[in-house]
């Protein structure tokens, strides 16, 4: 359990060793039980998408090697994030001022994965023999799992001489369907029924290959990769499994980064990143005996940014460090359908600057102030539905977004330190929530956009406290967030067919539950809780026990539940390490979400997730024929094959998690 007591705001690690032993399919399988972090799980191991203390999708971003992931997981659930954590090295959720170095799009949040993509250091440590003769380093992680029959292989490459490196890697899964220990719909469909055991219609295929490089100078670095990235997937449900419904994904991802270290007195380092992605998914169905394409998602995305790190400053009062920054993004969306398509072709342009200061009174006092300001523009097109629902306008909407924060941070007796942040931010409506007027089957809702939706806002207060170092580590953070203007989806509990005039009062209605974007004040707050003590020395090594707990809870100003939440979680468990071998056992319970919303939700009760692990770790002496370390384990989740069913899924009715699973697991360093 990493804790980064240092910093402004809590900050969730998974380190590469954990990473190693426990990588999830998803980023929401790896992160779905950690404190204030759950996944959407809409095809489990599959699409999942990190969900953080309740904020999913728009309020969320998901970004590799700072820079965002440019797919279309934050228009709809049932859309994977083109990113496999298989080959990460660090996974961070990180929270507070940081976030507004990367946009309205982190307002509730970064889940940032760093890989080695872009390399920026030797893969050796002896600089002469690196110099000289080059080295490489290969690593290959391969897993097995039984309760979907899936394997999984990720092959790395680190290579480098003189003034340049080289890294490649390939990464491949695929699974069948997996098993759950119950029936898996509340609500059982027409015949024929599922087969009783599987969760229908969950297999998947999954692959990626990257090639960069990076030249070093004196003076900093600059890299390049390519990434290509493809997945196959299914759609679970009741609907989705009669019409053998799934996706197919692609992805080609150009990646730079860089850093110069310029000689002046005044600035200490310029950074920079810059992403262009072309991404596109196919969403296939057997529909009325054609089997083809029935909707594509198109996603060309750019973004670029710059951060000055200034040299520190003394003030009479303590040391300044100053950052500042700038970014822009281009983004141009289509999703054309056989019955019409979820909106009409449409950009998002948008230009930022931000800057940071961090001001150290002392070793034990630390402030930090943090402003961003925006300019976006969306520009798209919705039907006029006084005059002719099948004839759509253009329309220009223009946004100001305005950021701030601010993080106190005392260092406290017992090596324990206390944070308080406070941070007001903005987030300008995104193209689908301003101008969607079609049917979304990953929901099952009919969206309808506003195209005069206003800036979001949100005021959040948290205070922490943590303790690193030491036999007893621990993190606690509570936090209050008021929003003015909250976009979610309303849903009217009308319905609707395909088309939009068939939401008109003179339509019939259909199978679609109609839903329109809308703006209502919100108020979220909660908190989260970890912790781990060293009891005593035992056979050679550490026992130890560990506790969890968090808790979020969203309710409208006016009255009503915000939908979806996580249910409140408590855990805690048993664990031995020593130099090499590390045994834990851990139970999850989650408890009922009776507070829903008033439409289109239903409650879901508790569970209780047991978990467990065993592994070894072993690093051989230099020149040993094996390699240079190798990890090999055992891990299992759902031990107790509980009936699992997660209330922030649009699909929990239809849809259970897996159930018993044991995974044997082995990571080699050549």
């Amino acid at each position: 359990m990493p804790v980064a007591a240092n910093r402004f705001a809590t900050v969730l690690v998974v380190p590469q060793e954990e990473l190693r032993r426990l990588p999830g399919a998803t980023l929401g399988d790896l992160l779905f039980d950690k404190p204030g972090v759950t996944g959407s799980s809409y095809a489990p191991g599959a699409a999942s998408r990190p969900v953080v203390r309740g904020l999913d999708n728009y309020r969320v971003r998901v970004q590799e090697n700072g820079l965002g992931a440019s797919g279309a997981s934050e228009l709809g659930e049932d859309h994977g994030v083109p990113l496999d954590p298989l080959g990460a090295n660090r996974v961070e959720v990180i929270r507070g001022p940081a976030t507004l170095r990367w946009g309205s799009a982190a307002m509730g949040g970064v889940v940032s994965v760093e890989n080695n993509r872009i390399p920026d250091r030797p893969p050796c440590a002896d600089a002469a023999l690196f110099k000289d003769t080059g080295c490489a380093t290969i690593e290959t992680r391969a897993a097995v799992s039984t309760v979907e029959g899936a394997l999984e292989n990720s092959t790395l490459l680190d290579a480098g001489r003189g003034n340049f490196l080289v890294h490649a890697d390939a990464t491949g899964r695929r699974a069948g369907d997996y098993a759950i220990p119950a029936y898996p719909y509340l609500f059982p469909p027409e015949p024929p029924p599922p087969v009783y055991g599987r969760q229908p219609n969950t297999a998947m295929r999954m692959a990626s290959a990257s090639l960069g490089g990076t030249y070093l100078f004196d003076a900093g670095h600059v890299g390049v990769s390519v990434t290509q990235f493809y997945s196959r997937y299914h759609i679970p449900g009741i609907e989705p499994s009669a019409t053998d419904t799934r996706i197919d994904m692609r992805q080609t991802r150009i990646a730079a980064k860089g850093e110069m270290r310029p000689s002046s007195d005044a600035v200490e380092k310029i950074r920079f990143w810059f992403g262009l992605a072309d991404y596109k998914h196919n969403e296939l169905a057997n529909i009325e005996g054609l089997d083809g394409v029935q909707q594509t998602f198109t996603n060309q995305e750019l973004e670029t940014r710059v951060e000055t790190l200034l040299k520190p400053v003394a003030l009479p009062v303590g040391t300044l460090k100053t950052s500042f920054g700038f970014q822009g993004t281009h983004q141009f969306l289509t999703a054309p359908g056989q019955e019409g398509g979820l909106f009409d072709p449409n950009r998002t342009r948008s230009v930022a600057g931000f800057l940071f200061g961090e001001l150290a009174f002392n070793d034990a006092q630390r402030v930090q102030l943090a402003g961003r300001l925006e300019h976006a523009q969306a520009t798209g097109a919705m039907p006029d539905v006084l005059i002719d629902p099948g004839l759509s306008r253009p329309l220009d909407r223009q946004f100001t977004p305005a950021s701030g924060a601010f993080g106190f941070l005392q260092n406290l007796p017992g090596e324990m330190v206390a944070s308080v942040t406070a941070q007001y931010a903005q987030r300008a409506p995104r193209a689908a929530e301003l101008f969607s007027r079609g049917p979304h089957e990953a929901t099952g809702t009919f969206d309808i956009g506003d195209p005069n939706l206003r800036i979001e806002g949100a005021r959040t207060l948290e205070i922490g406290l943590r303790r690193a170092p030491g036999p007893f580590r621990f993190e606690a953070s509570l936090f209050h967030t008021a929003f003015d203007r909250f976009i979610f989806r309303n849903l009217t509990g009308e319905s609707c067919e395909t088309s939009f005039a068939s939401c008109t009062p003179f339509g019939e209605g259909g199978d679609l539950v109609q839903a329109f974007y809308a703006q209502r004040n919100a108020v979220f707050r909660g908190g989260e809780f970890q912790s781990q003590l060293d009891l005593a020395p035992l056979a050679g090594g550490t026992f130890g026990v560990e506790n969890q707990a968090d808790l979020v809870r969203a309710s409208f100003t006016g009255g009503g539940n915000v939908p979806r939440m996580p249910p409140a979680r408590l855990g805690g468990g048993f664990f031995w390490r020593d130099a090499n071998w590390l045994a834990r056992v851990n139970l999850l319970h989650a408890f009922a979400q009776n507070a829903i919303a008033t439409t289109g939700e239903t409650p879901t009760k508790g569970y209780d997730l047991l978990k467990a692990e065993l592994s070894y770790r072993v690093i051989f002496p230099p020149n040993a024929a094996p390699g240079r370390e190798m990890t090999i384990g055992l891990s299992g989740n759902n031990l107790l094959n509980a009936d699992m069913r997660n209330s922030v899924s649009f699909r929990k009715d239809e849809v259970l998690l897996p159930g018993r699973n044991l995974r044997v697991f082995a990571n080699i360093v050549f």
